[in-house]
C-alpha cells in the first residue's frame, strides 16, 4: 500500500512567527523587543492565545489581530493576514523554512511516499507567491488550501479531500499539525496523526518518519 506524509504549513514547515520576532522586528524597522506576544513558548503572556487555544476565537482570528496590532507600530492599517507574513520575512521567505522539516519530506519522497500539504490558510497568510520562491514545496503530489476550498481543519471534507487528491486511503496518511484539534480530526477520519511541538521539531518529524517505515536521514 503506497503511504502518503500530509503536512500542515505554517508552524511545520515554516518557523513560526513566534520564532522569529528578531528577523521582524529587523524588516520592519523595529526596536528590538517590540514585539512580546510568543503564543506556545509563552501562553502565559498572551491572553489572546489562550483564547485561540480555548476555543473562544479561531486561528484565522488570532492572526488577524496581530496583523492589525503590528500594522499600527509601523504606522499603517493592515487588514489582510498576508500583509503580516510577506512583510515579515522579507526578501528571503525561505530562510523560514525548518531545515527539519525538508530532510523528513526528502527522506519520505525518496522513499516512495506520496506528499501532500493540508492547510487552512497558505496562500491567505503567505500570497500565491510563495509556491515559486519555495523550493520545496514543488516536492508535494497536492495541496488543499482552505483558502480557496472553504473548508477548514478539522472539518472531516478537509481531510477527505486530501485522501481524495492524494489517492491512497485515508489509513496510509500520516498527518502531523501543530494544533492537536486537527491531529484530532484526522484520527477521526481515519488517517495517523503526529501532533506537532514546535519546540521540538526533529522529534516530531522522526516519530511521523518511523510510523511510515521511513529511514531516519541523517540530519534527523
Amino acid at each position: 500500500m503506497n503511504q502518503a506524509l500530509v503536512l500542515d504549513f505554517g508552524g511545520v514547515i515554516t518557523r513560526t512567527l513566534f520564532e522569529t520576532h528578531d528577523i521582524t522586528e529587523a524588516e520592519l524597522g523595529l526596536a528590538p523587543g517590540t514585539l512580546t506576544w510568543r503564543g506556545p513558548f509563552d501562553p502565559d503572556s498572551d491572553p489572546l492565545w489562550r483564547d485561540m487555544q480555548a476555543g473562544r476565537i479561531c486561528e484565522r482570528d488570532y492572526w488577524l489581530a496581530r496583523t492589525r496590532e503590528v500594522g499600527r507600530q509601523v504606522g499603517e492599517t493592515w487588514e489582510r493576514m498576508e500583509t503580516l507574513v510577506t512583510r515579515a520575512r522579507g526578501a528571503d521567505p525561505a530562510s523560514a523554512i525548518r531545515p527539519e522539516a525538508v530532510a523528513a519530506i526528502d527522506a519520505a519522497k525518496a522513499a516512495g511516499c506520496r506528499l501532500a500539504i493540508l492547510s487552512n490558510e497558505l496562500d491567505l497568510f503567505y500570497g500565491r507567491e510563495l509556491r515559486r520562491r519555495v523550493d520545496v514545496l514543488r516536492h508535494f503530489d497536492c495541496i488543499i488550501d482552505a483558502t480557496y476550498t472553504g473548508i477548514l481543519k478539522p472539518d472531516p471534507r478537509a481531510y477527505a479531500l486530501c485522501v481524495e487528491q492524494l489517492g491512497v486511503p485515508a489509513a496510509a496518511c500520516v498527518f502531523v499539525d501543530d494544533q492537536q484539534r486537527n491531529v484530532d480530526g484526522a484520527l477521526r477520519a481515519g488517517m495517523r496523526g503526529v501532533w506537532f511541538d514546535i519546540v521540538r521539531p526533529a522529534t516530531c518529524y522522526r516519530r511521523a518518519l518511523k510510523m511510515l517505515g521511513v529511514p531516519l536521514p541523517a540530519a534527523l
